[in-house]
């Protein structure tokens, strides 16, 4: 029997999803029709009757403006919110701001596909006269963390679940247990490290998971903390499946 419940959502479409590029760390704003999408998600969450009493995002625009607009739908603008870097998007390394069809194209599907969707191998590093390296690295946002030695220069998703683990195990999971109702506003990669994590998904398994941007999911817990419901997706199954294949087929040469 469920015991708890999490809603889950990665943030809008963003202007540089909509371009086809790499993002990662680099902080781009949503689109228009990402707008659009966060506050879609936002009336579903509203008609399914969900509230919540804590948020937590990360530090990146796209994800703080869907939060943004989904608490404005639920009329809960003034709902508790934690910003996290440990809830960012995989960082690309040296991939950041390339046209994913063109890097395929030149490097090939099969490598492009590799950095997108290998476990462990990630992309060639973010050298420090890469034009988004001092954007990124100096931006006021990490002040506080990571640390250094902890700033990434490339992830693969094995490394991103390595930094996102820690804080649904040591600050999620406790505000979920005290009985808080907990919505997540996030990125594909830092989500996916959660559903693997709840689902016992394997790693290759994992990477065959397309999170469509914008559309809320749900898992209910039981007091374990095991799924009783797993990702159940709140819109119609075509809107979902046409928004999962944009995801996939974003890797594919022109």
């Amino acid at each position: 029997m469920a015991k708890y419940t999490i809603v889950m959502v990665r943030h809008g479409e963003s202007e540089w999803n909509k371009l086809n590029k790499f993002c990662g760390w680099y902080n781009a704003n949503l689109s228009e029709a990402g707008e659009k999408e966060a506050h879609a998600a936002g009336k579903a969450l509203k008609e399914a009757g969900y509230n919540f009493d804590q948020a937590y995002t990360s530090v990146l625009t796209r994800a703080n403006n869907t939060l943004a607009a989904i608490l404005e739908e639920i009329d809960h603008k003034d709902l508790p919110t934690e910003k996290t870097w440990r809830l960012n998007e995989r960082h690309y390394g040296g991939l950041t701001g390339l046209n994913k069809a063109e890097t395929a194209e030149k490097h090939g599907e099969e490598q492009v596909q590799i950095w997108r969707r290998s476990f462990d191998t990630p992309p060639p590093p973010m050298e420090k006269d890469n034009e988004y390296y001092d954007i990124i690295v100096k931006d006021e946002r990490y002040a506080n963390g990571p640390s250094e030695e902890e700033f990434p220069m490339f992830e693969s998703l094995k490394l991103t679940i390595a930094r996102t683990l820690p804080f649904w195990n040591d600050t999620i999971v406790p505000m979920i247990k005290s009985g808080k109702k907990v919505l997540i506003a996030a990125h594909g990669n830092s989500l996916r490290g959660i559903v693997k994590h709840l689902d016992g998904i394997s790693d290759e398994g994992i990477m065959t998971l397309n999170l469509p941007t914008g559309i809320p999911f749900v898992y209910e817990l039981d007091e374990n903390m095991k799924p009783v419901v797993s990702m159940k997706f709140l819109g119609d199954e075509e809107t979902v499946a046409k928004a999962i294949a944009s995801v996939a087929a974003q890797g594919k040469a022109k």
